[in-house]
């Protein structure tokens, strides 16, 4: 039996419990909506991921050095940086059906637009629109997960999201190569683009933004969408004084900065580094490149797995605190032997091992923005994304300067390896039974 709220708040105190009837209801749909939402995290990243895997073919056609496509990589997570937190409020104001169907037909768009591009500057304009375009997915998809799943799933429902990103990415960074042999460069960004228009049309056509919306609905839909499942923020004043006095918000964004710093490194600099580093050929490359992602996504599973299992033995805040902290202290420790490996397989196998402890966190992350946020989950889970972007900027610049600095990459490996060692202590301070709206005060009458 799960406890209520009165037991030690730091273990044991959980929300509202939710009727039998919503435990019941529409099941089917609740899954449906995942699996949908899990296609669209494989097709943004592997859309994403594209560029790496056609880097080298797209520098010699438009003639960009190494240190020039740090910024093309930069200019996206510039663009998914700023207008992240535009997209959580836009999916707590309008839905994820509207909003999660604008994102995605645009970054379908700006795909297209990136096989067209034939300059540097066009280039980095073009990326830095798909970065905003890409920038609501993710909390837009975790708004559609809040409105539709239940506390007890969501830890595994949001681990499920973000493992189609990594399956997508190491689909992409092994099939993008080949794609980019069979049909060029330019011909795979516009069918990529394809995919995704027709991915928004269909989510716009099919899903609603909780149970309950259509005229002729399952009774047991009535009962879910009554459960106090709140779908759309209120159009009052959102609460920004909680939000930015709140330390929960500012833990649970930075630790989100440091696991994406080091994960970044994936959709980036990895498969070319390979190339130069160990001679790799662009196919192998490819090959050796998904497999820190393949472990990722077992990773996420299991995390989201572990969230809701604890989370069911009654333990609310170590449900989200104990995986986080066990993949941050993986990931610190697996870092620093990295770059001594003289080998490719040895330095994938210790950056899978790396991978593994960050993706562990992250259905820590996504459900913790779930508990602190409520129906405010939207905009935080998007300052959290914020931060991550701004990680991945900084990995995606800090990666070839640190090497033509140095000569190395082992100052890089000890920079990420510190991030996560500072992420692990903050998991003991978050608790997700402090809430932005328990936080939002009363102002003193004067």
């Amino acid at each position: 039996m799960i406890p209520t709220a009165s037991h030690h708040p730091a273990e044991m105190c959980i929300p509202p419990p939710v009727g039998p009837a919503v435990a019941a209801a529409s099941s089917r749909q609740r899954w449906g909506v995942v699996s949908a939402v899990v296609v669209v995290s494989f097709l943004t990243i592997l859309a994403r991921v594209g560029i790496s895997g056609a880097k080298v073919e797209m520098a010699h056609d438009i003639g960009i050095s190494d240190i020039t496509f740090g910024l093309v990589f930069g200019a996206f997570a510039v663009g998914y940086a700023v207008f992240m937190l535009p997209c959580g409020l836009l999916a707590d104001r309008w839905g994820p059906r509207k909003s999660l169907a604008l994102s995605v037909f645009f970054w379908a768009l700006f795909t297209l637009f990136t096989g067209l591009a034939s300059g540097i500057a066009v280039l980095l304009s073009i990326r830095f629109l798909f970065g905003m375009a890409e920038a609501g997915v993710f909390p837009q998809a975790t708004r559609a997960l809040y409105n539709w799943t239940l506390p007890r799933q969501r830890g595994l429902a949001l681990g499920l999201l973000n493992m189609g990103s990594r399956l997508g990415a190491a689909f992409g960074l092994a099939i993008m190569p080949l794609c980019v042999t069979w049909l060029g460069w330019r011909k795979s960004f516009v069918l990529l683009g394809i995919l995704g228009a027709i991915w928004a049309l269909i989510w716009f056509g099919w899903f609603r933004d909780g149970p309950g919306i259509e005229p002729k609905r399952h009774k047991s839909e009535i009962q879910l969408a009554s459960a106090n499942i709140i779908r759309v923020a209120p159009k009052d004043d959102f609460p920004w004084r909680a939000f930015l006095s709140s330390r929960n918000v500012y833990l649970i964004t930075y630790q989100y900065f440091a696991s994406q710093f080091t994960f970044f490194i994936c959709l980036s600099w990895l498969l070319p580094f390979l190339r130069s580093r160990f001679g790799v050929t662009n196919g192998g490359a490819g090959l050796y490149s998904s497999v820190p992602l393949y472990c990722g996504a077992l990773a996420m599973w299991g995390g989201g797995t572990a969230v809701d299992w604890i989370y069911k033995a009654g333990k609310w805040k170590l449900s989200r605190a104990l995986p986080a902290m066990v993949g941050f202290g993986l990931a610190a420790v697996t870092l620093i032997p990295a770059p001594f490996m003289r080998s490719p397989a040895g330095f994938i196998a210790c950056f899978a091992l790396t991978t593994i402890g960050v993706d562990l966190t992250v259905s820590s992350s996504w459900t913790v923005c779930c508990d602190v946020g409520g129906k405010y989950s939207g905009t935080l889970s998007a300052a959290m994304n914020t931060l991550g972007a701004l990680g991945s900027f900084a990995s995606s610049m800090l990666f070839p300067l640190i090497i033509g600095w140095t000569g190395n990459i082992r100052t890089y490996f000890y920079l990420a390896a510190f991030l996560n060692a500072i992420a692990l202590v903050c998991w003991k301070y978050i608790d997700p039974a402090k809430s932005l709206l328990q936080e939002e005060k009363p102002p003193i009458p004067s």
